[in-house]
């Protein structure tokens, strides 16, 4: 049986609702963009990194 509370490790409505209330709390709403941003900015220093090692893998086999 599956539960309807968690499925494959993802939380369902009542628990991203509890985890959104609980951050806002914490960091307050003027908090919040800045983190997000600077989750997305780490997010993609962390894709481009991935991307030029790809790229020296790719060179040094030809």
């Amino acid at each position: 049986m599956i539960s309807n509370t968690i499925f494959l490790g993802i939380p369902g409505g009542y628990q991203i609702i509890i985890i959104l209330v609980v951050v806002l709390l914490l960091f307050g709403g003027r908090k919040i963009p800045e983190l997000m941003r600077g989750l997305g900015s780490g997010i993609k220093e962390f894709k481009d990194a991935s991307k030029t090692e790809g790229d020296d893998k790719i060179e040094e086999k030809k």
